[in-house]
């Protein structure tokens, strides 16, 4: 189970950093949430950033590589198509 500590500097750290993820090609969302690894869920609190298709990094421009981690938080890239309101 992650502590409450965790999760509000995962938060914060998000906040720092939200507007210049969004302004990469690619990401249609972030949020904080638990890494996936192996398609499964962990408990290791992360940023969670979601894009459009996962691209391989030498498909993208440098300005929009996704960096693996922010001030010590992870970072975990989720294909999750176009977001559109209902």
């Amino acid at each position: 189970m992650a502590s409450q500590e965790a999760i509000a500097r995962a938060q914060t750290v998000k906040a720092k950093y939200e507007r210049d993820l969004l302004r990469k090609r690619n990401v249609v969302g972030v949020g904080v949430g638990f890494r996936e690894h192996a398609g499964q869920m962990t408990d290791e609190v992360c940023i969670v950033v979601s894009v459009r298709v996962k691209l391989r990094p030498d498909q993208l421009a440098p300005q929009d590589a996704l960096p693996t981690q922010l001030d010590g938080v992870p970072v975990d890239v989720k294909a999750t198509g176009a977001f559109r309101a209902l």
